[in-house]
């Protein structure tokens, strides 16, 4: 039987305690050098997460040249937001708040890393070098379909959430005045939501490489998906009927990607 390469340096309990506590300590670090980083680049974060605020941002311009060329002299009326802060400390926390969760999301790959640092000493050589194959492609894929979805989420969903719920009254006589916490909390809410969402085709691979999801099954519930999806897309949308289509047409063709790649990786499982 052959033995670990690492047998003769095996660690009491209380080591592999000691190992993770340094871990921690490391990723904290790291995360914090990042969120010092970006709490210094105040202007440039914050210019661009307050970008969806402006009338003129990019993608009602897009929407009003699409319409244009269907609906004569379609545009969105100009709208000016006055973010407010409503306690002494808020903008503070909120800034701190910000750079902290965006020095974690640059932290996530070194964090991955040390993640699979720690357990690899557990595993033969045959299996590290499969593992760290398997975790590259796996991470790599995850964050490019989470960005994917951070930017559908900047230039689209959140956009046109913002502008409706901005814009709809009840009467003339009240006027509209959003907390800058408020802002934040949404935009991270859905920038987050529709991120995860979008992960849903290299989740499902590897689930049906592991025999775990079956292609048939996802497509003789197909119908029930899609109700699932509108339902989901009507809860993180405001209620209105043009933000539910752009919702759930992208969401549901995540599910047919799905399908797909599950059904390849169903067939990988039978010619392995």
């Amino acid at each position: 039987m052959r033995h670990r390469e690492n047998n003769q340096n095996l660690l009491t309990f209380s080591g592999h305690l000691e190992v993770l506590r340094k871990l921690l300590f490391r990723i904290l670090g790291v995360t914090v050098c990042i969120a010092v980083i970006i709490f210094s680049l105040k202007n440039e974060t914050f210019r661009i997460l307050l970008a969806p605020s402006e009338w003129d941002f990019v993608t009602y311009r897009k929407i009003e040249y699409v319409m244009k060329l269907v609906v004569t002299d379609f545009h969105f009326d100009s709208f000016y937001v006055d973010l407010i802060a409503t306690d002494l400390s808020s903008q503070f926390m909120t800034h701190l708040s910000t750079s902290l969760y965006l020095g974690l999301l640059g932290a996530s790959p070194y964090i991955l890393y040390e993640l699979f640092r720690f357990v690899s000493t557990a595993l033969y050589d045959s299996e590290k070098k499969y593992s760290i194959r398997l975790i590259a492609i796996f991470y790599i894929l995850l964050l490019l379909s989470f960005m994917l979805g951070v930017l559908m989420s900047y230039y689209d969903l959140f956009p046109i959430s913002f502008h409706f719920l901005v814009t709809y009254s009840v009467s003339e006589k009240i006027h509209s005045t959003i907390t800058l916490d408020s802002y934040i909390s949404t935009f991270v809410t859905l920038t987050l939501l529709m991120g995860v969402v979008f992960q849903l085709p290299v989740i499902s691979y590897f689930l049906g490489r592991m025999g775990i999801v079956d292609a048939k099954l996802m497509s003789y519930y197909r119908k029930h998906a899609f109700l699932i999806i509108m339902f989901v897309a009507a809860v993180i949308t405001p209620p209105d009927l043009m933000t539910l289509i752009l919702v759930t047409i992208p969401l549901y063709l995540l599910y047919e990607v799905s399908i797909r790649v599950v059904k390849i990786a169903n067939k990988q499982i039978k010619t392995d």
